[in-house]
């Protein structure tokens, strides 16, 4: 291994360390009250540091969102491409790949979704804002290319795919939020799967030509 791809392998490992840390504060604290130093001290590293691999704390929270959106798409495109399966079963599909999503880390799919809806992007690097913009476009050309094929085959009413899978993806955002906002007012009961699972069978049945 050459002195070069060393360093490169070193700083990744520091970035990742950082980015660990920044969850742990971030969750204990919240993203207003968690400060650059905080998460320096749970990294064990100068502030000074910090600044060397993000810019802000907006960018490094924001860094959170970037495994998610990749773990995302690799659900989604392996949906899109299972062969032998009909539209509905890619949507089924669809449906618990996003769960998937969910489960595999609730923290930051929720930091994801705040950020989605924040002045945060406005103080990213370009670099970064590029790389969310390119995932998540990404996620919901998949989505819409599945809702292209059920509207070709006359399966699902004959709406914009973009819009379908702009209304899908508000509608799991807006559930994830508004369930884990509830989960404060209630005590901390967990009603999320169920809520989600209401909630995607009701659009299904909305945009089926069966139902229509």
């Amino acid at each position: 291994m050459g002195i070069q791809e060393r360093k490169e392998r070193e700083r990744e490992r520091r970035r990742q360390q950082i980015i660990v840390a920044a969850k742990r504060v971030f969750s204990e604290k919240g993203f207003n009250k968690a400060t650059m130093e905080d998460i320096a001290k749970e990294a064990e590293l100068s502030p000074g540091t910090l600044y060397l691999y993000f810019k802000n704390k907006d960018e490094l929270y924001a860094s959170l969102s970037l495994r998610i959106l990749q773990y995302l798409n690799i659900r989604l495109d392996h949906v899109a491409k299972q062969e032998g399966i009909s539209t509905e079963e890619k949507i089924e599909a669809l449906k618990e790949a996003m769960f998937d999503v969910y489960d595999f880390d609730p923290l930051v799919t929720i930091n994801m979704f705040h950020l989605q809806s924040s002045e945060t992007l406005r103080n990213l690097s370009p670099e970064l804002l590029d790389e969310i913009k390119g995932l998540s476009r990404s996620s919901l050309g998949t989505i819409s290319d599945i809702f292209q094929e059920g509207i070709s085959n006359g399966i699902f009413i004959d709406k914009h795919p973009v819009a379908l899978a702009d209304i899908l993806w508000s509608l799991f955002s807006g559930v994830v939020l508004w369930e884990e906002s509830k989960k404060i007012i209630d005590g901390g009961k967990d009603y999320m799967k169920q809520t989600l699972e209401t909630a995607f069978d009701i659009f299904g049945r909305g945009i089926s030509k069966s139902v229509a």
